[in-house]
This record gives C-alpha cells, sequence and structure tokens, in this order.
C-alpha cells in the first residue's frame, strides 16, 4: 500500500508540473483584485498545483496573473494566515508542507462537526434532501466510472455540504471547511490510489443508506468511519515521502 500511496502521490505532483504555472485566471474567481489573487493561488495550492515545500516568487506570480505586488503580497500574507503559506525570513515564501499534526486535528474537528449534524439530521431528514443526496451520489458513481479524480473530489464535497447545510444552521458547511483546509489538500494526496476512490464511494453509499434508513446509530458509524480513513490512508505516505511533510 505504502508504494502505491507514493507512486499516486508522485504522479499527482508530475501532472501538477505540466500546468502553465498552476494559476487559474483571476476572471474565475470573485471579488476584488486581491481577493481574485488569494483565490487563484489558494486554488492551485489546494489542488497541489503548487506542491508542498514550493518556493512562491512574487515576480512569478504577478507576471502570470497580469497584476502588481500589492494583491500577491496581499494574499499571501492571508495565506499564511490560514497555515498555507510559510514566510521564512531571509529565505522566502514557500507553499506549506503538511503537517500530520495539523491534519489530525482538522480531521477530530471536522468529525465532531459532522457526527453531531449526522445525529440531529438522521431522524428528521426530508425525501427532498435525499433525493439531492440520491443524485449526487450518482453523479459519483459515473466520475468513478470515468476515472474522474477532480471530478469525484468536488463531489464528494458537495455531498458532505448538502449534510451540514441539511441541518439549517447556516455557517455550518463554512466552519466545517476552515477547520477542513489542510486535510482538503491532503484529500488529493490519496483519492488517486488504486481502489481509493471506489472504496470511498461506498462509504458514501453505506451513509445514504443509513440515512435513508432513519438509523441514527448506523449513520454515526458509517460517517466515523468515512471521515477516519484519510489520517490511516496519510500515515504510511508520510513515512514514505517524508519530504511532503513538515513533522515526518
Amino acid at each position: 500500500m505504502t508504494s502505491k500511496t507514493a507512486q499516486s502521490a508522485q504522479n499527482i505532483e508530475s501532472r501538477a508540473s505540466e500546468t502553465d504555472g498552476g494559476l487559474q485566471p483571476l476572471n474565475a474567481f470573485p471579488g476584488t483584485l486581491a481577493q481574485k489573487t488569494y483565490g487563484s493561488l489558494k486554488q492551485a495550492i489546494l489542488s497541489l498545483q503548487l506542491k508542498p515545500g514550493e518556493v512562491l516568487r512574487k515576480p512569478e506570480i504577478c507576471e502570470q496573473l497580469g497584476v502588481s505586488r500589492s494583491p500577491v503580497a496581499e494574499a499571501l500574507a492571508r495565506l499564511a494566515v490560514e497555515g498555507l503559506v510559510d514566510v521564512v525570513p531571509q529565505a522566502g515564501t514557500f507553499v506549506a508542507r503538511f503537517s500530520i499534526e495539523e491534519i489530525r486535528e482538522g480531521a477530530f474537528l471536522r468529525e465532531a462537526l459532522e457526527l453531531a449534524a449526522v445525529e440531529m439530521l438522521t431522524p428528521v431528514i426530508s425525501s427532498d434532501q435525499l433525493i439531492q443526496l440520491r443524485r449526487n451520489i450518482r453523479i459519483q458513481e459515473a466520475l468513478v466510472a470515468d476515472g474522474d479524480f477532480p471530478g469525484f473530489y468536488q463531489m464528494d464535497r458537495k455531498m458532505h455540504e448538502l449534510m451540514l447545510s441539511f441541518t439549517g444552521f447556516k455557517r455550518l458547511p463554512q466552519m466545517a471547511q476552515t477547520s477542513w483546509v489542510h486535510v482538503d489538500r491532503a484529500r488529493q494526496l490519496i483519492l488517486p490510489q488504486p481502489g481509493r476512490i471506489q472504496a470511498t464511494l461506498e462509504e458514501h453509499r453505506a451513509i445514504l443508506d443509513a440515512l435513508e434508513k432513519r438509523d441514527v446509530d448506523a449513520a454515526r458509524q458509517a460517517t466515523r468511519y468515512h471521515l477516519r480513513q484519510l489520517v490511516a490512508v496519510l500515515e504510511p505516505l508520510m513515512r514514505s515521502r517524508p519530504e511532503l511533510f513538515v513533522d515526518a
């Protein structure tokens, strides 16, 4: 498993190096120029287009995005606060390496939120809400068949957002996403691992099945199992690819 996981990480990095700097055009993001710059950089970091440990040179970013230094500096400062960028005096600015402790912490917080949400949701979930989740699963199935990892990742995230939003607490999806930011990036390493995308789909089906049966205990168990797989799969990768982790 370890060698396959390491190979998956290398494959992602290889695809990332083939992109044009890994930065999407600013018109793909909303807001001010600084917000657009932030969005482009964050997307590239979370998708591993900008790899852990990679140096971030402001002149190159300015040239790629066609902006001045000011919005780039503002965006990098914001990313540094989020822990996605490391600013090292006299050395430079770098994409943050993964921290297994931060990933464990994020996974712990996300599990606490999602278990509470699924416990509240299961007895009262509506027919319309179940239809939305079933549709999401059907799209996931098609993406798995096509081997579309980025597409599957987006629908995976959408499924979790739907479940959290069904609680009626408007800020809950954003709170979960904030706690999950480091985990989100790490997930890009493991989905291409042989068999992992299919296993993830099966875990999603188990959650949906428990929701359909209004079985609170089964829903909690399926959700807990699903959320804990990330750390379980990442730990062998930390040992085989220590250069990706700050605390390996």
